[in-house]
């Protein structure tokens, strides 16, 4: 049970380290003059949109929106995962997951 458990922290310990390390990544794409970038945590840092796809005043409202968007989704996702991750973690003999 104690090698469980330290086990298990160390693996928590591994994993905070490395969501660390993919916070700090940033990739970029661009599709039709629009450039989003985006975290290797998928966390969406931020959205251009060019001037003939919208205009000046609605730009800005528009990229809030699709990053609020963006973030639902992801948190709906992580939700969905973290209740995966748990059927996963309580088969392998850790109690209360």
């Amino acid at each position: 049970m104690f090698k469980q458990m330290k086990d298990m922290y160390k693996m928590q310990k591994e994993a905070k380290a490395i969501k660390k390390e993919l916070a700090s990544i940033h990739i970029e794409a661009e599709v039709d003059g629009v450039v989003v970038i985006v975290a290797a945590d998928q966390e969406l840092i931020s959205i251009e949109i060019p001037d003939e796809l919208a205009t000046p005043e609605t730009k800005a409202k528009l990229a809030k929106a699709i990053i609020k968007a963006h973030a639902k989704a992801a948190k709906k996702s992580q939700e969905v995962s973290a209740e995966k991750m748990k059927g996963l973690m309580g088969g392998m003999g850790f109690p209360g997951m």
